[in-house]
C-alpha cells in the first residue's frame, strides 16, 4: 500500500535514507528510558530507531500511515500510539520516565511540539529531528540575529541548542516550497531559572509582542516603578537580551511587585 502525504497534517515524507540515517543518529548516545517519535508517517526515520526497541513508540495521528506502519513494523505494532502528540499528557502515558523525542515533525505544528517540549522539559532531556529551517534557525538563533525571539529565549533557557544541518526540498515527497533544517537540543544539568517560571514565560512574551520598541516601552503593561525603568537594561530592545539577562530581569520584576 502507499500512502498519501496529506497537506492538512502538513506531511513530507522523507526519501533519503542517508538523512534519515543521520537524524536518527543524533540519539546513539542518548540514556533515556523512552525513544518517542513523532509523526513517523512511513517510517523511513523508524527503521533507524529500531535499534532502540523495546524503548521505542511512535505518535501518529494518520489512519493511512497508522495502517502502514502496522504492516511494515509488525514488532511495534503495539507501541503505537494513534492520537495528537499536542493532546497526550505525557505524564500520564509515562509516568517517571525520562523520553528522548526525535522525528521528521509535521511543518504545520512544529512550534507547538515545541512547546509541548518545554511543558514537559522535566521528563524531556533531549530532543532531535527535522524542522522548517526558518524554525530551526530561530530556536537555535543568538541574541541580535534578527530571528532571535521568543521560541529561542524560552528553549535556550533550558535547552543546548544546536543547528546540525540543512535538507533540500527534492529528498521528500511531496517536495516542500522551503529547505528543512535538523537540530539537536540537550537538557541543561541545571535548568532551572532562578526565578519565577511563569513571570519569566510572560516577560518574554509580553517583550517580542513589540520587539521594535525598547523594553520600557513593551514592558509597560508590568507599571514599572520610577526607579526600576532607570536601569540601563530598559533602554535595550528585546533581540538584544541574553537569556541570563533575560532572567534577571524577571527577577528585578518579581522584585518590583
Amino acid at each position: 500500500m502507499t500512502v498519501k502525504a496529506k497537506k492538512h497534517l502538513g506531511q513530507h515524507f522523507l526519501t533519503d535514507q542517508s538523512i534519515a540515517q543521520n537524524i536518527a543518529n543524533l540519539l546513539k548516545s542518548t540514556t533515556s528510558d523512552l525513544i518517542l517519535e513523532i509523526g513517523p508517517g512511513t517510517g523511513v526515520l523508524t527503521k533507524y530507531l529500531t535499534a532502540f526497541e523495546p524503548k521505542l513508540y511512535l505518535v501518529e495521528i494518520d489512519p493511512e500511515s497508522i495502517e502502514y506502519l502496522k504492516a511494515h513494523h509488525l514488532g511495534l505494532a503495539e507501541r503505537i500510539i494513534e492520537r495528537d502528540i499536542l493532546k497526550l499528557d505525557l505524564a500520564a502515558l509515562f509516568p517517571k520516565q525520562s523520553i528522548s523525542m526525535i522525528g521528521n515533525y509535521p511543518y504545520n505544528i512544529s512550534t507547538q511540539i515545541v512547546f509541548k517540549m518545554l511543558e514537559y522539559k522535566s521528563l524531556i532531556p533531549e530532543m532531535a529531528g527535522m524542522f522548517q529551517k526558518e524554525v530551526a534557525e530561530r530556536i537555535c538563533a543568538q541574541p541580535g540575529s534578527k530571528v532571535y525571539g521568543i521560541l529561542s529565549v524560552l528553549t535556550q533557557a533550558f535547552y543546548h541548542c544546536s543547528y546540525e544541518f540543512t535538507v533540500p526540498p527534492h529528498v521528500f515527497n511531496p517536495p516542500p516550497r522551503v529547505e528543512s533544517g535538523v537540530i539537536h537540543l540537550k537538557r541543561k544539568e541545571d535548568f532551572t531559572l532562578g526565578c519565577n517560571e511563569a513571570l519569566f514565560f510572560k516577560v518574554v512574551k509580553t517583550a517580542f509582542q513589540q520587539r521594535r520598541k525598547t523594553l520600557r516601552n513593551s514592558l509597560k503593561t508590568f507599571e514599572l516603578s520610577d526607579n526600576l525603568k532607570e536601569g540601563s537594561i530598559f533602554d535595550k530592545r528585546p533581540e538584544q537580551l541574553s537569556v541570563q539577562e533575560f532572567t534577571s530581569l524577571t527577577t528585578l520584576l518579581q522584585g518590583d511587585t
